[in-house]
C-alpha cells in the first residue's frame, strides 16, 4: 500500500493517526496540538499560518513530515 503524502490541507488529527511521532515534532515547531488542549480540527497550513510560519517554513515541514516514519 501507498504511504499517505502529508499536505498542506490535511487536518492535524488525520495527521496525528497517520503518524503519531507528529504529535512532539509539532510540539517542538510550537505548534500545539493535541498534548496542549488547543483545537485539532485545523489543516497543517492553518495551524503553522497561526504562528506565523513564512511559505518556505510550512515548505519544510511539510518534507519533515513526511519524513516522520
Amino acid at each position: 500500500m501507498a504511504e499517505t503524502k502529508i499536505t498542506r490541507d490535511m487536518k492535524i488529527e488525520q495527521l496525528v493517526e497517520l503518524k503519531e511521532d507528529a504529535v512532539g515534532y509539532l510540539f517542538h515547531k510550537n505548534i500545539r496540538c493535541i498534548r496542549c488542549g488547543e483545537p485539532v480540527w485545523d489543516t497543517i497550513e492553518e495551524a503553522a499560518r497561526k504562528k506565523d510560519y513564512t511559505e518556505a517554513e510550512i515548505d519544510q515541514l511539510l518534507d519533515d513530515l513526511n519524513r516522520l516514519s
